[in-house]
């Protein structure tokens, strides 16, 4: 789950400003989760350039703007209403911002209406936990009991808390459970707590240099 926040109005109409004309796009997923783009988002919006001034020449809500494919299909079936737009304003995350301009056949500004925050996930009952991956390309999930040092603890330490913890609690944040002390307890209760004894290597970040890239080759390992 991408976790974003609608940006102020005020932000968005400055943005806007040299464009009377403006085509909405929303997220069926992460920014419908979050309220950030979902329909009722979606309409809230068009309501806000109406009352600005600006004219609203439609909207579209993929399921997942990420995805080139459902970008082109929703477009598809608003050409005449693209070609009178003067800009699209993408209530998703920075993935799907980016989706929609890459996959545009025509040469339209492109305005972001979201700020990207980070990864989530989500519990049982559907609200949103703290962030939990950093995607960092090297995870070492199995050697700390499926919590991520990384992403949890404000200073990323691979090997143990620091001297700041202070009964089980974060110096950073006195409200957050410190990630070292989870990881303790969740090893003990798996009986791992030979996993404490060795040392995590250096993050290699080699693996993290942006922007990374992961090719799909269709039908290799796949079975197709």
């Amino acid at each position: 789950m991408i976790v974003t926040e609608q940006k102020p109005i005020n932000e968005i109409l400055e943005n806007l400003k040299n464009e009377k004309n403006i085509f909405l796009v929303g997220c069926g997923e992460c920014s419908t989760t979050c309220k950030t783009g979902g329909e009722k988002e979606v309409i809230q919006m068009r309501e806000k350039l109406i009352c600005a001034g600006k004219n609203v020449t439609g909207f579209i809500i993929p399921k997942a703007p990420c995805v080139g494919s459902q970008v082109i299909g929703s477009l598809a079936k608003y050409r005449a209403e693209i070609e009178c737009s003067d800009s699209f304003l993408v209530l998703a995350c920075g993935l799907g911002i980016q989706s929609v301009k890459e996959n545009l056949r025509q040469k339209k500004e492109v305005h972001a209406g979201c700020n990207t925050l980070f990864m989530s996930t989500l519990d049982k009952a559907g609200n949103l936990l703290f962030e939990r991956c950093s995607a960092c390309s090297d995870c070492i999930l199995d050697s700390t009991g499926g919590i991520c040092p990384v992403t949890r603890c404000p200073k990323g330490l691979l090997n143990g808390p620091c001297g700041g913890m202070d009964k089980g609690k974060c110096e950073v944040d006195k409200n957050k459970d410190c990630a070292w002390v989870l990881i303790y307890n969740e090893l003990k209760e798996k009986n791992k707590l030979d996993n404490m004894n060795g040392i995590q290597r250096a993050k290699d970040y080699s693996q993290s240099i942006k922007p990374r890239a992961k090719v799909l080759v269709k039908g290799i390992g796949s079975g197709a």
